[in-house]
Formats: C-alpha cells, sequence, structure tokens
C-alpha cells in the first residue's frame, strides 16, 4: 500500500497501544493536512488511487477514524492529521440486521454492531429507492446492503419496523 497509508496507520499504532475500536475523534482536532485519493464508492469499496483497499485490517483502521464534519466532507483524522477523502454515498455498509430481544441489532462492515434506537435512528435513502440506512456515531451514516435491506423488511410488522418498543420507521 502506499506510504501514506501506512504513515497514517503507523500513527494510530504509535498512540500507546490504544484500543481503537472507538478513538476519541471528539478530541483531535488537527489543521487539514490536505486531501488523500481514497474513495468509498457506493457499494462499500474503499479504495486508494483507484486500487481497491484489500485489507481489512487496514480499511477498518481508517473506518475508525472516519468522521464527517459539519461543512458535509469526509475526514479520516489522528491526532496530528486530518485528510479530506471523497464518499459518493454513504460511507458505510450495513450487511445484517437481527432480533435481539426487542432492538434490532445492525451489523457493519466493519464488523461493529449497534442496536437501533434514538442513538443510531433508522431513515429511508431517497437517493437508493428508499432502502434503510442508519445515522451513526462521528457523523456517519451506513446504508443497507441488498441482504440486510430484505431481512430488516422481513423483520417488519404491518406498521414498520419497531426497536426496543418505542422506535418505529415506517417502510410505507
Amino acid at each position: 500500500m502506499a506510504d501514506e497509508l501506512d504513515a497514517i496507520s503507523s500513527q494510530l499504532e504509535g498512540e500507546g497501544g490504544r484500543d481503537f475500536d472507538t478513538p476519541p475523534l471528539h478530541l483531535w482536532h488537527p489543521p487539514l493536512s490536505g486531501d488523500i485519493p481514497i474513495t468509498i464508492t457506493a457499494d462499500g469499496t474503499w479504495y486508494h488511487q483507484g486500487d481497491p483497499i484489500k485489507r481489512e485490517s487496514l480499511r477498518n483502521l481508517f473506518a475508525s477514524i472516519l468522521r464527517r464534519e459539519e461543512d458535509g466532507d469526509f475526514y479520516l483524522v489522528t491526532p496530528v492529521e486530518k485528510w479530506r477523502l471523497t464518499v459518493e454515498l454513504h460511507p458505510l455498509l450495513v450487511t445484517d440486521v437481527e432480533r435481539e430481544g426487542s432492538a434490532l441489532r445492525l451489523t457493519l462492515n466493519t464488523g461493529k454492531s449497534v442496536l437501533v434506537g434514538e442513538e443510531y435512528p433508522l431513515f429511508l435513502e431517497p437517493r437508493m429507492d428508499n432502502v434503510a440506512a442508519v445515522s451513526l456515531w462521528h457523523g456517519l451514516t451506513a446504508l443497507f446492503s441488498r441482504s440486510a435491506w430484505y431481512r430488516l423488511v422481513e423483520l417488519a410488522d404491518d406498521s414498520g419496523v419497531i426497536s426496543s418498543g418505542d422506535w418505529h420507521l415506517s417502510l410505507q
């Protein structure tokens, strides 16, 4: 992989062995370092300089330091650098959904999972024929993959999707 990707990765590894499953992005406010030739396509594939990033561990590391800022742009943020990248639609994908008690648990393409509710609400994405998506941390969102969307529809009742007894999304 290119030197700039390895440099970003090594900065994070040098952070004292922190758990970068949930890095403290809210504490990191470095100046803009520039644009990085990374694009996340609508199907969730990450590309660097036109080549797919095939190392899942690297993609997941970068996803853990990704945030969307008030200007609407997406950035990879470390304690000392901030790189703008291109996201065509949503940076993450929901790959599975399952009922967990009265709640819905979503699994993302990074391996993380969230419970649908007030903190992580669903919405319909009009740019994708109203397929469901979910709002996440740091301004991120995840679109449902085809199989996860079908699974969500299977879990709906006549009134729509309910999670945790009080959260609702109408699929009509």
